[in-house]
């Protein structure tokens, strides 16, 4: 009896060590699968990807990110990227590439440097297959060209600069400008891009544009890009247009430089568009106020006014006056004798005094006398012009006898025949300086 009592002891015994046994093994296979989990977890963050995190710390050691994995993710500071990027926060998202996954040690290192390096060369290869335009910073002068800062070193070559003197390229570093990506090659981290095609390409879109909308009457904005002896081109938006010395002022313009510099922004009307051509003829003097207008407001018959000689003419000789006024004085009215050229009486940039002897609005015509002005002195006039007149080696008959051989002709027909004067000098004048846009 106590035998069997002590056998069945014995298997109660064996049937508790076995449980016990078997309660163990399963502890020990869930924490395998514990660790196979947790492996699988450091595998999922793949080495050599680029990740997205947050910062939750930053200290002398580096800056601790937050990937979604077991535990956080270092970034040392050597790899936390240049000192020129926008400093770094608690809270910041980032992206960060993932140098080691921690599977080995639990340690997970990153660095936003690579990340950074691997996006630029991402959009870069992205803008070239696009032909995007981007923006960059000039870093430095080299031979050939300059290099500029896309987040690898890209090269523009002088030849691509827009500039007129490729020996003066210093000027450009520190400058930010556009470019387009002409060359990529990542295996041999090689970038070439060009400032010229992104300037050309940005002229030509604002060109389609301005074309579209262009219209004769408009008043728009421009740039003056080049100033030549008959006028001016400016730029409206891709498309230049001329303005001529003519339409420039009201008054009389020496040369376009008096009215217009280069790179000088102006109004100017559009007072012709040929779109065959592509010619565009602009007006400035049409936005400004006209003074033969109000004319009645700043002289009147019988004034006598300050001007300067502008140009001598075969008929007489054209004074400047303030306003924009351009007047004429005939021969007949510059001295009491008769003269045969102004050349004998006044010289081109003299000051004078004159009176103003008629005034026509309509035809913006003002005749003035130099002979009727209260200063006039012609003893003075004959003192003056005397070794002129002596290096020609003769004198005409006029000159000797004065008014003696002066015929007086009707006021009436001294006008028609001055006026007639006048336009056919103007005529010649304007077709000499009239050039094609």
């Amino acid at each position: 009896m106590v035998e069997q009592d002590r056998t069945a002891q014995t298997g109660t015994d064996e049937v508790r060590d076995a449980a016990d046994v078997q309660e163990v093994e399963g502890g020990f296979l869930s924490m395998e699968q514990l660790l196979e989990q947790e492996e699988a977890g450091f595998a999922g963050l793949k080495m050599g990807t680029i990740v997205t995190g947050t910062i939750e710390r930053i200290d002398e050691h580096g800056a601790l990110v937050n990937v979604g994995a077991k535990s956080e993710g270092l970034i040392p500071p050597e790899e936390l990227g240049s000192r020129k990027d926008a400093p770094l926060s608690v809270g910041d998202e980032i992206a960060v590439y993932v140098m080691d996954n921690g599977a080995r040690d639990g340690n997970i290192i990153l660095s936003k440097k690579k990340a950074d390096y691997e996006k630029a060369w991402t959009h870069l290869i992205q803008a070239f297959e696009e032909n995007e335009t981007l923006t960059a910073m000039v870093i430095d002068r080299v031979k050939g060209g300059l290099v500029v800062d896309l987040g690898v070193r890209g090269f523009l070559p002088a030849s691509h600069v827009v500039t007129k003197n490729v020996h003066a390229l210093d000027r450009f570093v520190g400058q930010s400008i556009t470019l387009k990506v002409i060359e990529v090659d990542r295996h041999r981290k090689r970038v070439v891009v060009s400032q010229k095609k992104a300037v050309e390409e940005e002229r030509m879109a604002r060109r389609s544009q301005t074309i579209a909308t262009l219209e004769e009457g408009q008043i728009r904005r421009g740039i003056v890009r080049r100033v030549t002896d008959y006028g001016a081109f400016v730029d409206l938006g891709g498309i230049d247009g001329l303005l001529h010395v003519t339409e420039m002022s009201w008054g009389r313009v020496g040369h376009p430089s008096d009215i217009v510099k280069p790179g000088q922004k102006i109004d100017v009307m559009v007072l012709k568009y040929d779109p065959d051509q592509e010619k565009i003829s602009l007006g400035l003097k049409q936005i400004l106020p006209d003074p033969w207008q109000h004319i009645d407001q700043f002289y009147q018959v019988g004034d006598e006014v300050n001007g300067q000689v502008t140009r001598l003419v075969p008929f007489g000789a054209f004074v400047a006056l303030d306003h924009g006024i351009e007047g004429i004085i005939p021969l007949s009215e510059m001295a009491e004798r008769r003269i045969a050229k102004p050349e004998e009486i006044v010289a081109a940039n003299q000051k004078v005094r004159v009176k103003i002897v008629n005034i026509r609005p309509g035809e913006r015509r003002m005749t003035l006398s130099l002979r009727q002005a209260e200063q006039f002195d012609e003893g003075d006039l004959d003192e003056a012009y005397a070794p002129r007149r002596a290096a020609a080696g003769t004198m005409t008959i006029g000159e000797m006898l004065g008014d003696v051989f002066t015929e007086q002709v009707d006021d009436d027909e001294d006008v028609a025949d001055l006026d007639e004067a006048v336009d056919t000098a103007e005529a010649a004048e304007a077709a000499d300086e009239d050039e094609p846009a």
